[in-house]
């Protein structure tokens, strides 16, 4: 063989070098902020009315408890992300942590709660904009309007248009500036002046939930409390993604607190808990419109600036400022909002392609759900397909007057069991790869067996189970459209894994 030289004729084959593509690291702090906020920020504009349509006065409460678990959320997320910066999650976690079928069972419910996001999401932007075309307002109109927003973005996204991480960030902070605004406003102009008007809406006759509609409140206001899988998605495009991810998450705990908790108690200042519940005469599906337009009518223009300034040219200024604030606000709050839960519709879809490619590259889904568009270079299966299953749950609201706590509901089956799959993998990891580098790692640890295990990820586990737990027994719809969901996605999942001769639980092992 060292003897061998080609002869005439022979053909030479050199093997073609493989070349690997990674993801560019180029998100910072904001841009992360950004991603995160513009799934958990946008949740307010919905999940706001879902909560009070159970939980009535007690809606500032429960979204404390559930702001709670957001923290806790939301430190298992920064631990994990910092250790595993890649896409993927709650599935990554758990796969590390347990075996690939927990992995797949997490990033499947976590595909649930993408689906329902880009729903709900796409579902309310007709009420925000029905303040231009009323009858957006009608459930036949609302429900084609958003359909036709899925399925533009569906387009978009197979055409492989991207979106601007600048522009976000413009957006978000146009956001928070107007959510300010209309938590310092409604402070001025409602409780200074009568401090009581909350007392009663809150606490008077009839506004105070029952015990299991409390519960149940508070298991809806995990709605709000999203954008930390969002976060996660994009640890591989972070630069050091072991210091910004979790410097993004404890940035989103701060504001997402102070902002939620300002806006429940101006809404209830401004509205009562009945009005801002109800989803046909009311302000559920649109609570921010309902804050804004409480607060307009409540601007006296000529009154509020003779009390501020005697000045006469003063006077005059500061009218006209005040009247144009009053003309513009409820029109500021319809085109943002709208614009805001675009993003968040977009940002859903954005994931779910993310998603499905961190599972297709694991072996845990099959490659063609996977597959890119020769052209535009986007995973168009995935994309149509999911879409397809978006547009099919908002099918019910072309009739159904309990759909859009239905929606809700069936977005908490997915998030909850996903958030509670990562507590138990970052415990896990703790117990069985304590080797693991851990650039942030959380205190507050408690030994056991020699082992040593955070607290926080144990008080996760419980509050995210124990709700989940609530939504299987009290939420029908959610329960068996949950469990038929995590039924097919196991069918798929088992017959891929056979059909390759694979074990269930480890992609390296075959099938025993």
């Amino acid at each position: 063989m060292a003897d061998w030289q080609p002869k005439p004729g022979d053909k030479i084959v050199r093997p073609r070098r493989i070349r690997t593509h990674h993801l560019r690291r180029v998100l910072g702090v904001p841009a992360l902020f950004s991603i995160g906020y513009g799934d958990v920020g946008s949740s307010i504009y919905y999940g706001l009315g879902v909560v009070a349509l159970f939980a009535l006065g007690a809606t500032p409460i429960a979204l404390g408890a559930a702001g709670v678990i957001y923290i806790l959320n939301a430190l298992t997320y920064a631990e994990g992300s910092a250790m595993l910066p890649e896409g993927g999650g709650s599935a990554s976690y758990a796969r590390l942590g347990f075996n690939d079928l927990v992995g797949f069972i997490s990033g499947w419910a976590l595909m649930l709660s993408y689906i329902a996001t880009m729903a709900i999401s796409a579902y309310t932007i007709p009420a925000y904009l029905a303040y231009f075309w009323p009858v957006l307002k009608e459930p036949v109109a609302g429900t084609l309007f958003a359909m036709a927003i899925i399925f533009f973005l569906m387009t978009v996204n197979v055409i492989g248009i991207r979106e601007s991480a600048s522009l976000n960030i413009t957006f978000i902070t146009v956001d928070i500036l107007t959510q300010l605004g209309l938590v310092v406003a409604g402070i001025v102009l409602i409780l200074i002046p009568n401090p009581m008007v909350l007392w009663q809406h809150m606490f008077g006759a009839g506004n105070w939930p029952s015990a299991g509609n409390l519960i149940l409140g508070i298991a809806f206001a995990a709605l709000c409390f999203t954008g930390v899988e969002s976060v996660s998605q994009h640890g591989e495009e972070t630069r050091h993604p072991e210091r910004r991810m979790p410097q993004a998450y404890i940035l989103m705990i701060v504001v997402v607190l102070v902002l939620f908790a300002g806006v429940s108690l101006v809404a209830l200042s401004t509205m009562t808990p009945q009005a801002l519940g109800d989803p046909v005469n009311g302000w559920a599906r649109d609570p921010i419109a309902g804050i804004a337009n409480g607060i307009s009518q409540l601007i006296s223009p000529r009154e509020t600036a003779a009390h501020i300034t005697s000045s006469v040219e003063l006077q005059i200024v500061l009218s006209w400022a005040l009247q144009a604030l009053r003309n513009a606000l409820p029109v500021l709050v319809a085109i943002l909002a709208a614009t805001i839960l675009l993003v968040a519709t977009n940002a859903g879809l954005l994931g779910i392609s993310r998603l499905t490619y961190n599972l297709s590259s694991r072996r845990q889904l099959p490659a063609t759900l996977a597959r890119v568009h020769y052209r535009f270079r986007t995973p168009y299966v995935a994309i149509i397909l999911f879409c397809l299953v978006s547009l099919v749950l908002l099918t019910p609201g072309f009739v159904s007057p309990n759909f859009f706590s239905e929606l809700g509901a069936l977005y908490v089956f997915g998030s909850l069991l996903c958030f509670a799959l990562a507590h138990a993998a970052i415990l896990a990891l703790r117990w069985r790869r304590p080797d693991l580098k851990r650039p942030f790692k959380l205190s507050g640890n408690v030994r056991f067996l020699g082992h040593e295990l955070p607290l926080t990820p144990i008080l996760g586990l419980l509050s995210t189970g124990t709700v989940w737990m609530i939504i299987m027994v009290i939420q029908p719809f959610s329960r068996w459209a949950g469990l038929l969901w995590m039924a097919v996605g196991f069918m798929v999942y088992y017959l891929y894994r056979r059909l390759r001769g694979m074990s269930l639980t480890h992609a390296d092992k075959k099938r025993s």
